[in-house]
Formats: structure tokens, C-alpha cells, sequence
């Protein structure tokens, strides 16, 4: 069963859909992101595929390195089966 917000579909069987869908539409290869994330390349192959799960403390460096806005970010967590950390307001919040 997919989740629609705002126009996008969040798998829930796992962030690894999303996290390569990102990934992809940065034209980066999974080593590149690797590389960038401080990762091994395989770690991105078994995020990506679902044979790792993805580790929260994993979440933020690759979100950093893809340039993943924060609302897109509280899907990835979903995703991955955490909670989400970013809060949302409206464009009529003043602070």
C-alpha cells in the first residue's frame, strides 16, 4: 500500500525505493553518493534494494549529500520506519 502526500507515493516497504529514486534524480551513481556520504558503495546497493535497513544515524548524511528538502526528508524517516523529526507549518505562519 502506497501513501500519497502531496503528489508523491512513499513505499512502505522500506525507504531503499525512494532513496534511489533521489538518488537518480541527482544523477548520482550509487558510488558517488557513496563517496560523498562517507559509505561504502554496497551499503548503498543493499539500502537501495532492501537487503540493509536503514539506520537512522544513516538518514541525515545521505539526505545532506542529496540535497533532500526537509519535508521530503520526514518520508524518507517513514519510510524507513521512524518518526519524523522536521516540523511543518504553513506558508501563513509568521513565527
Amino acid at each position: 500500500m502506497d501513501i500519497h502526500r502531496n503528489g508523491m507515493a512513499v513505499e512502505t516497504g522500506g525507504a531503499g525505493p525512494l532513496l534511489r529514486r533521489w538518488r537518480e534524480s541527482r544523477h548520482l551513481s550509487q558510488l558517488e553518493l557513496a563517496l560523498e556520504a562517507a559509505v561504502s558503495a554496497r551499503h548503498i546497493s543493499f539500502l537501495e534494494t532492501g537487503r540493509a535497513s536503514q539506520a537512522r544515524r544513516c538518514c541525515s548524511p545521505l539526505a545532506n549529500v542529496l540535497d533532500i528538502p526537509l519535508r521530503e526528508r520526514n518520508f524518507l524517516l517513514l519510510a524507513a520506519g521512524y518518526a519524523p523529526v522536521y516540523g511543518e507549518t504553513s506558508l501563513d505562519d509568521h513565527g
